[in-house]
């Protein structure tokens, strides 16, 4: 999805690209989508074997609403 192409939503003014940040221990990542539930492991979330997207987040201009896709 091409930045030109994102109108927002609520007001049909133009969105700007950009993402939304996630902690890791001693790291700063991409916001990542997971497929399924949330499971809790002895070391927190069992991530292994899930497929994972970055999460792209979109920011109208005007009235600052935020939209987010994982492409």
């Amino acid at each position: 999805m091409a930045q030109s192409e994102v109108t927002c939503p609520k007001c049909n003014n133009e969105m700007q690209e950009g993402f939304v940040t996630d902690h890791s221990y001693a790291h700063v990542i991409v916001g990542r989508w997971i497929e399924g539930r949330p499971e809790s492991g002895w070391l927190g979330l069992k991530l292994r074997g899930k497929k994972w997207l970055p999460i792209t987040t979109y920011r109208c201009l005007s009235c600052g609403y935020l939209e987010r896709y994982a492409k």
